[in-house]
């Protein structure tokens, strides 16, 4: 088992101007669960003696496992940027599903799910409690993981080739930044406009439109969380926008600050 899959902060803002106070980490899984698991993570703090904060995430199209006292369930993807405080002791393990991965799970439009948390007990053989004190107890996250495989794996669906198809969609919008409309995925991979947009709304629960809004927004968060002086009118260019005023709104809209607001 890998930690840390990724040095990207992966919609996790401001992640880099934490000490080692608050710290994330990733780990794969396994060859079984690969094809509908993205990464488990977990997140642990101890702000004893010091200022809680609020950190801020950018929404990603993928459903995550929460495990978190007396909190555990199961969370569709959320539309706006979302805030949570950090104050404490505290510990946050979880599992993310790859976009369209939990969909073969429940067999039913992963839209349901937003803001609309589900149970866990509705999908695996374990109630949120027995789940929480089982994992939360463990010494190390290499028992969380393997733990929580195995949780999985009594319920593992066949695979469905949508979730693959679904993955190297997103992989396209990810590496094509000129990519700034759903048009231009459809004329990229061949796919009727219609079809996209249903596939997504059923195994994504977010319109591809939004996905590659998110995308693009989440490039701009980070870029800036390395660099404050940006020239806005090329960073909105940089990320395929062709208008640094729909850029300005777009990332107001989700980040709920201008550019230059959230850059101070």
């Amino acid at each position: 088992m890998n930690s840390n899959v990724t040095n990207k902060s992966m919609g996790v803002l401001k992640l880099n101007d934490r000490d080692k106070s608050y710290h994330l980490s990733r780990y794969t899984p396994s060859l079984e669960t690969s094809f509908f698991i993205k990464h488990f993570w977990r997140v642990k703090w101890d702000l004893t003696d010091k200022e809680p904060f609020w950190q801020d995430v950018i929404p990603n199209p993928c459903v995550n496992l929460v495990i978190e006292k007396n909190k555990t369930g199961i969370f569709g993807p959320a539309k706006n940027m979302f805030s949570y405080p950090v104050k404490g002791k505290g510990c946050v393990f979880g599992v993310k599903f790859k976009p369209g991965g939990f969909y073969p799970f429940i067999k039913q439009s992963v839209s349901d799910l937003i803001d609309h948390p589900m149970d866990v007990q509705n999908v695996f053989a374990i109630d949120s409690r027995t789940l929480e004190k089982a994992v939360l107890s463990l010494p190390n996250e290499e028992k969380m993981v393997e733990y929580l495989e195995s949780v999985i794996c009594e319920k593992l669906p066949k695979k469905d080739e949508n979730v693959r198809f679904i993955n190297e969609i997103i992989d396209v919008i990810i590496e094509n930044k000129e990519i700034t409309k759903v048009d231009h995925v459809c004329e990229q991979i061949r796919i009727n406009k219609r079809k996209l947009q249903r596939i997504f709304q059923q195994y994504v629960g977010v319109s591809p439109k939004w996905v590659i809004k998110l995308y693009r927004l989440q490039n701009a968060a980070e870029m800036i969380d390395h660099n404050l002086n940006h020239d806005w009118l090329k960073l909105s260019m940089d990320l395929g926008y062709y208008d640094q005023s729909h850029f300005i709104k777009d990332f107001k809209n989700i980040i709920g600050k201008t550019p230059d607001e959230y850059a101070r």
